[in-house]
């Protein structure tokens, strides 16, 4: 498990699963086709919980990150 601060200082709990596509971003968008099956649903999931910007841009969707950091949880 790992927290993420939203851009509005909101402390976020996300899946490990889920910080690994986090990891795949970097400062840049990704394309929702540059994605597999199981990337894509996570990357929807972390739209709901407002971690990704999702954009249709000319007609293809991208995600982009709207988090400040991610914390790992200590046990």
């Amino acid at each position: 498990m790992k927290i993420v601060e939203l851009t509005n200082k909101v402390l976020l709990p996300i899946t490990n699963e889920e910080n690994e596509l986090l990891g795949k971003f970097g400062d840049s968008s990704v394309a929702k086709s540059q994605l597999d099956e199981r990337e894509q649903i996570l990357a929807n999931q972390l739209t709901m919980k407002d971690v990704l910007l999702r954009t249709n841009e000319d007609g293809k969707i991208y995600y982009q990150k709207r988090i400040n950091s991610v914390w790992s949880r200590k046990n």
